[in-house]
């Protein structure tokens, strides 16, 4: 198995990375939103699907 970020051999200390350092790049780009699944987006403030809605306050 290669190396996902840079395709070297991996290292079963890190697998599937070759070392720490494309473990910590891989890391960063979670962190950074660089990996994100398509589909359409929502408000955050939306609330999730199945609850009930709050009653607003007046």
């Amino acid at each position: 198995m290669s190396c996902p970020i840079c395709q070297k051999d991996s290292d079963p200390k890190y697998r599937p990375f070759c070392s720490r350092r494309c473990a910590d790049i891989d890391l960063g780009r979670w962190l950074k939103g660089g990996y994100v699944i398509p589909g359409t987006a929502q408000e955050e403030d939306d609330p999730a699907p199945g609850t009930p809605e709050e009653s607003p306050r007046h």
